[in-house]
């Protein structure tokens, strides 16, 4: 689970390659706005995808909980690592899409079609985001 603004996501942990601490970005030319930098992972360069842009919100400084959120997606059938910054990283854990719950039509900050679905968990609805979507 993983914390933007007010939102709780839940990653596919099979798609999380890992977690590290924020690393400098270098900004590339001409990027989309919401990928606007890439980083250096262990000698990896890798874009690094700003979510808060992609869903509207405002920006927000690195705090001491911020994270980068390593995840490899199947973009156009190849392989592809994109780091996601992450104002906080809650936990991993197990959720049951039993509890999952259909999106509203109005209410969400959030684009629906960026969203496969919420799921409630301890009392309170996370977001199971379509990175593949979001990314494209």
């Amino acid at each position: 689970m993983v914390g933007i603004a007010d939102e709780i996501f839940a990653i596919d942990a099979g798609l999380v390659r890992e977690i590290i601490d924020p690393l400098p970005p270098t900004r590339v030319a001409g990027a989309r706005p919401h990928l606007p930098s890439v980083v250096n992972v262990r000698g990896a360069i890798i874009p690094l995808a700003d979510l808060r842009v992609r869903f509207g919100l405002p920006p927000r400084a690195a705090s001491p909980d911020t994270r980068i959120v390593v995840v490899e997606l199947a973009i156009d059938g190849d392989p592809v690592c994109v780091g996601l910054t992450a104002d906080k990283v809650h936990e991993v854990t197990e959720i049951q899409f039993s509890d999952a719950r259909p999106m509203p039509r109005v209410g969400l900050a959030i684009r629906p079609d960026f969203v496969r679905t919420l799921i409630k968990w301890n009392d309170q609805f996370v977001i199971v985001p379509d990175l593949e979507a979001i990314l494209a």
